[in-house]
């Protein structure tokens, strides 16, 4: 009888341990998918530090749900059907929870679709259209570090109230560049400005002489450079060798981050008003975080980056506090817990998926205002959240 005690408790024990080796077994992790630019014209805006903020946000969480997180990373190659088709596989086969940056507005608007449709959520760091947030919002869908609203107000209204009343857009002829288009006309027509005409061109574009001409030619005192990245920066270069700068005209430009200006040098890019939702600069915390991530990527942060590490921290902070990965839960949990890091200072999210924060007007230093390598922008004025994003407009997190 006691051989068969002994024997009836071990078999318990034994199919107790195999029970709880297979529950572990079982146990899926919090993943994280960065879709974003690796190869492309914004690679060194998004792209691989954007993936590396990722990891610094999951590391820092710990375990989630009693699981670990997990980042992963895909080059949508600016791309619409490529980004579509990464974003269905993740969450068809790959369990992927949340996906983020999605620099590339087309590509942003149809990975939102998608999310929506099926079982993840969405966070926008690298793309800015104002229509994920408007006529193609989403409960599940969040625009976390800018948008076009904010960079056509705050260049724009700085430079029309500094006497620059005539403008030329040199667009991309993309969901951005249209996007981008319409909000900096509605800024500048607001403040008794015109726009005398507009150039569009494709993506990655290498000769920007003929919109370059037609510009110069308009007499506009502004040219608006809506593009992104290494257009952007190709284009600024083009615009010196022809002499627009020295012959009067101004360059405005409406992405335009640390990598940018290191492209050009200060000496070409001084003077350049640009807007952004961070720089390593302006706070304590933001300098501390911007340097440990240095250390591992070799080079400060652009606000897209660190907005991917504030997106997934925030998000990380929502699934713990409800306990569960029920995404109904957690995107409400995230509209209503502060967002509070490095990156910004009492943000919140608002009904429409906008995370509001201070935004950042600069100027590009000169050569002998900088005191370190990556210090290449002085704040010119600090734009509270509520200003900056501007009003709700549509969208009330309608299913």
């Amino acid at each position: 009888m006691k051989i068969r005690a002994r024997f009836g408790r071990a078999a318990l024990l034994t199919a107790l341990m195999a029970l709880g080796l297979a529950g572990r077994a079982e146990a899926k992790p919090i993943k994280i998918g960065v879709l974003t630019d690796i190869s492309g014209l914004q690679s060194d805006n998004t792209g691989r530090g954007s993936v590396v903020a990722a990891e610094m946000a999951a590391e820092e969480a710990g375990l989630v749900l009693g699981q670990k997180v997990e980042v992963i990373s895909a080059d949508h190659q600016n791309k619409p059907d490529i980004g579509a088709s990464i974003a269905n596989r993740w969450l068809d086969q790959e369990g992927v929870n949340v996906i983020a940056d999605l620099p590339t507005s087309s590509i942003a608007l149809a990975v939102q679709e998608i999310v929506r449709r099926k079982r993840g959520i969405n966070i926008v760091s690298g793309g800015a259209s104002v229509a994920l947030v408007r006529e193609a919002c989403s409960p599940y869908g969040f625009l976390w570090t800018y948008s076009t609203y904010t960079q056509a107000h705050g260049v724009g209204d700085a430079m029309v109230a500094s006497g620059a009343d005539t403008w030329y857009f040199i667009q991309a002829d993309y969901a951005f560049g249209e996007a981008m288009a319409t909000d900096l006309r509605k800024a500048v027509e607001a403040r008794g400005g015109k726009v005398l005409g507009v150039s569009k061109h494709p993506q990655t574009t290498q000769d920007f002489s003929s919109y370059l001409i037609k510009a110069q030619a308009s007499g506009a005192k502004a040219i608006a450079l809506l593009n992104a990245g290494q257009d952007t920066t190709t284009a600024i270069k083009q615009a010196n060798e022809f002499g627009l700068v020295d012959g009067g005209q101004r360059i405005a430009t409406f992405i335009f981050l640390i990598p940018d200006a290191k492209a050009l040098g200060l000496a070409v890019a001084k003077g350049l008003v640009v807007m952004n939702g961070f720089y390593w600069q302006q706070s304590v915390d933001g300098e501390a975080w911007s340097r440990r991530f240095a250390q591992r990527f070799g080079r400060m942060p652009t606000s897209t980056q660190i907005g991917v590490y504030s997106a997934i921290r925030h998000y990380l902070k929502a699934v713990k506090a409800v306990g569960s990965d029920d995404r109904d839960k957690i995107v409400e949990k995230m509209r209503e817990l502060p967002v509070e890091d490095a990156f910004v200072s009492a943000g919140r999210v608002r009904s429409d998926g906008v995370m509001l924060h201070d935004m950042l007007l600069e100027e590009v230093k000169s050569p002998s205002e900088s005191k370190e390598e990556w210090d290449v922008f002085k704040i010119l004025k600090r734009i509270d959240g509520e200003t900056a994003f501007g009003p709700v407009q549509g969208c009330a997190t309608a299913q």
